[in-house]
């Protein structure tokens, strides 16, 4: 189809990918988000192969290598420093054809903002409803502006507006039932070599140290924790100190030396797989469509697989704009809802859900067939669209 006017609320990963996509398409697009200034949630994030592929689809593929992290091993290890599983990735980059790069967010984020265009980003614009016709879409924002086109993209996150739109109903969100603190800080082989992803497990923890571009590693910790609670930014290295005391070195040296009011403290939640992606004109995708949980490290590669076969299925049809949504969530509806599911039971897994079932899966590490765990990953990356 051409000569489409799309518009898309949201200025995350998902949302900048799609409108990359959609702008070298030919559409017209624009891009609305209610933040003030575009801050990202998170400090880094694991880009996977089957994400690059969509950055290098896009073109953006010597970019990302710029501003990614060289990630050759992953390894676990207990919370005593006992090794329990070493993993080779180079098998995986070879089965898939592409290397992971993990990436500090706000990097990311403006590698995006650079390819779509800042000055086509539309700021201070909060979507508070969407309306169609048998031909348009317009998202409605605060102050009664309304924009109309022949679609709407809701890449609006977890606390989606679209979404209720596209559902008919408020989404509630789920609890995890745990805290996930996560931050950068400069690359130290007192905490594991450059190139190697360090997974620390124990006592229903985790605590974890990944590879980013600029000589720098992305941490993150987490623990099971009740809904609810607050610890200022100035007290969460002691909050961290206290629950990860007697822990090994490495991760004792990783918190004595982050800083406190750079490091994010998040209460995670998913949603339950949607019923339905698209209403109409209207359309879900990334966080607004199937949030999860990030314990496969796909949440932002999904939202890149969307854009990426949202912007296929409306270019290979002159049937229609629904038609094309429709088509797009035959592809997509099953795919990211197997994921949620699977990042929710790993989840559990990791953080103690049922103490019995973690200590099984401290006992399979030390078992486990690396070759499996390629394949594994191997799995969830070529069942993408650029496979």
């Amino acid at each position: 189809m051409d000569n489409l006017k799309v518009i898309i609320i949201g200025a995350g990963i998902g949302g900048l990918t799609a409108g990359i996509a959609l702008r070298q398409a030919g559409y017209e697009v624009e891009i609305h988000d209610k933040a003030k200034e575009l801050r990202p949630a998170g400090a880094g994030i694991s880009l996977w192969s089957n994400g690059v592929k969509v950055l290098n689809r896009l073109g953006l593929g010597e970019k990302i290598a710029r501003i990614g992290g060289r990630m050759d091993r992953m390894e676990y290890r207990s919370h005593i420093d006992e090794l329990l599983n070493h993993i080779n990735l180079i098998p995986l980059v070879e089965k898939v054809g592409q290397r992971p790069y993990p990436v500090a967010r706000t990097d990311l984020q403006n590698l995006l903002l650079e390819a779509f265009g800042r000055e086509s980003v539309h700021l201070h614009s909060r979507c508070i409803g969407v309306e169609e016709s048998d031909r348009t879409a317009t998202a409605i924002f605060e102050g009664d502006r309304r924009v109309t086109g022949d679609l709407v993209i809701g890449a609006d996150g977890i606390h989606s507006v679209v979404r209720r739109y596209v559902t008919g109903k408020e989404i509630s969100l789920r609890y995890a039932d745990y805290v996930n603190w996560n931050g950068l800080v400069e690359a130290n082989a007192d905490y594991t070599p450059e190139n190697n992803w360090v997974i620390y497990v124990g006592e229903g923890k985790r605590a974890s140290m990944m590879p980013v571009g600029g000589d720098r590693f992305y941490f993150f910790f987490g623990c099971p924790m009740a809904k609810g609670s607050t610890v200022k930014p100035e007290n969460r290295r002691e909050e961290l100190a206290q629950i990860f005391q007697g822990w090994t070195t490495p991760v004792q040296k990783l918190i004595q030396n982050l800083d406190p009011l750079q490091t994010n403290r998040l209460e995670i939640h998913d949603i339950d797989p949607l019923d339905r992606l698209i209403q109409g004109r209207v359309v879900l995708l990334g966080d607004s469509a199937h949030a999860t949980t990030p314990t496969l490290g796909q949440g932002g590669c999904q939202a890149m697989e969307d854009a990426e076969i949202l912007a296929r299925y409306l270019q290979t049809t002159n049937i229609g704009v629904a038609d094309a949504l429709k088509r797009y969530e035959t592809a997509r509806k099953d795919r990211t809802a197997n994921l949620v599911l699977k990042a929710r039971k790993r989840t559990d897994t990791i953080y103690g859900k049922k103490q019995e079932i973690t200590q099984q899966w401290y006992d399979q590490l030390k078992q486990e067939n690396p070759e499996d765990v390629v394949n594994a990953l191997a799995k969830i990356i070529l069942s993408g669209p650029l496979n």
